[in-house]
């Protein structure tokens, strides 16, 4: 991959974010859900991200998405509203291209921008490749939760990083 932009995301990118997406919830355990949610719910998922959580997406010259990327809310009450949670997915097609990087680079860059104060990452503590990105973007440990994930018939544990901005 020589090249790609980023972009912020539109309606019209869903379909190729949600297939990114279901692919990990079917074959990974990079995210603990276990079903594949359909398009639909997909969509209220992106109607529920405003200016202050942007979803993002890495393109190719021809608009193909390679990988999308999005800051949530941490929880819901008002004292953590300058938190937030970030989320990278690259195409299983499309791995150690520099894309993840280049994303959470951009989310930083975001959430530092619309007056955030802390991204959070929950990480499944197997999931090596996602750890390392963090800490090379400067995220810390903050803790791990053990056997709290249950999937492809084994226990999973969570990491949680943070980056105070």
């Amino acid at each position: 991959m020589s090249s790609f932009a980023i972009r912020l995301a539109t309606a019209a990118d869903l379909p190729a974010i949600h297939d990114i997406y279901n692919h990990y919830v079917l074959h990974s355990t990079a995210t603990y859900q276990t079903i594949p949610d359909p398009l639909s719910a997909r969509e209220a998922w992106f109607h529920s991200h405003g200016p202050s959580h942007p979803i993002t997406v890495a393109t190719t010259d021809q608009n193909q998405i390679l990988a999308w990327a999005s800051l949530s809310p941490f929880h819901p009450r008002a004292a953590y509203s300058k938190t937030v949670e970030d989320s990278i997915y690259v195409h299983p097609h499309h791995h150690r291209q520099g894309l993840g990087s280049a994303l959470l680079a951009d989310l930083l860059t975001r959430a530092q921008s619309l007056g955030h104060h802390t991204v959070i990452a929950l990480i499944s503590a197997d999931q090596t490749p996602s750890l390392l990105l963090h800490t090379k973007h400067g995220f810390t440990p903050a803790g791990q939760l053990h056997q709290v994930g249950h999937k492809f018939n084994r226990w999973l544990d969570v990491a949680y990083l943070q980056k105070i901005l």
